[in-house]
């Protein structure tokens, strides 16, 4: 057994319980009679599972510290999502222990791994893929986690899971309703990695929207990023080599829309009177002189004092409810520069759904 990783499953069998019981017991919850709760802590503990998480539980003590485990730290998004975080956290009375994955998915198990080491109370995840399999082991135990700004659609954990971020189906509409209704009709979207639920979800928003007014949903001109400014820049290179190009473009974060307003530049193309462009998020560097990026804002610090407020929640009550709760917060059009708003009238009203 000890060189194989244990389980849930493990423990449960030897314990003669089901594996749920098992969670329980390990995170200390409500429910469980005495002798069985002995009974599993003491098989964890000679297994080698999770040992600085069996010990803390053993002795019923918390570190009052928790994980943020975000995908780049370089990308502005992430300062003021973490100031949210970390401010809300010491008025709480825990501390934030910082991971940066690269979202690289083996990064971020050994970092996880590293956070459970240190008995950290919970964990803050704003770097979730799809399909995460570090997110449904963690739900599966239920561990307390959140998930912050990016989601996981795995279905056997989806409807476990809490969940904070902005509406990213609404924001992707409102970016390339604001291009409809000053005239384009040819617009180019470049979307985030498959893997990551928001670039998927702003890039339907930006259909939905398109569909909404009749207009031509073209294949061609939507393209896949993964929220670097350096792809911005390939893929808004791509859409100036067209035959036929798009008059404007909805670059899913402000990091790549900046990679395409360089690219546009470096070709001559006047923005926004050749081409518009919008992006999303409204990080700092958008609103310089010189750039002023019309974008999609959203509320990144109260963002993250949500997340650390659910996540105390679950850490402190111990809710044993398995539903996860969701909140969606409000994305704003953020109206500045590059689309031309200045220089046109609106052609249209907005679509009432």
């Amino acid at each position: 057994m000890m060189n194989k990783k244990v389980n849930i499953k493990d423990i449960a069998r030897l314990a003669n319980v089901s594996h749920t019981t098992v969670s329980r017991a390990l995170n200390n919850k409500s429910r469980i009679r005495k002798e069985t709760r002995e009974k599993i802590l003491s098989i964890a503990k000679e297994l080698g599972y999770r040992p600085n998480f069996v010990a803390r539980s053993l002795v019923m003590k918390r570190t009052k510290t928790l994980g943020l485990v975000i995908t780049n730290i370089a990308n502005p998004f992430y300062t003021e999502l973490a100031q949210g975080i970390e401010k809300t956290a010491t008025k709480l009375g825990y501390s934030i222990i910082l991971c940066s994955t690269q979202s690289d998915i083996s990064t971020e198990k050994q970092y996880i791994e590293m956070l459970r080491s240190k008995g950290v109370d919970g964990i803050i995840f704003s770097s979730a893929h799809m399909e995460d399999p570090n997110i449904v082991e963690l739900a599966e135990e239920e561990f307390p986690i959140i998930l912050v700004n990016r989601r996981t659609y795995h279905p056997t954990v989806k409807e476990k899971i809490d969940y904070v971020g902005v509406d990213n189906l609404h924001g992707g509409f409102l970016a390339v309703e604001h291009l409809i209704r000053l005239g384009h009709k040819r617009i180019g979207v470049i979307g985030g990695s498959v893997e990551s639920s928001v670039g998927l979800e702003r890039l339907e928003g930006g259909k939905k929207a398109l569909q909404a007014y009749g207009l031509e949903q073209r294949n061609d001109y939507f393209l896949e990023g993964n929220f670097l400014k350096r792809s911005g820049y390939h893929r808004g290179k791509e859409f100036l080599k067209m035959a036929v190009m798009p008059t404007a473009i909805f670059a899913t974060n402000d990091y790549m829309a900046l990679g395409v307003y360089q690219a546009l530049l470096e070709e001559r193309i006047r923005i926004p009177e050749d081409v518009a462009l919008v992006g999303f998020n409204d990080i700092e560097f958008s609103s310089m002189k010189g750039i002023e990026l019309t974008t999609i804002g959203q509320k990144k610090f109260e963002m993250g004092a949500i997340a650390v407020e659910m996540l105390v929640d679950r850490i402190e009550k111990k809710d044993d409810k398995l539903s996860g709760r969701e909140v969606f917060l409000e994305p704003e059009l953020i109206i500045r520069k590059t689309c031309g708003f200045y220089l046109k009238k609106y052609q249209r009203e907005p679509h009432k759904p």
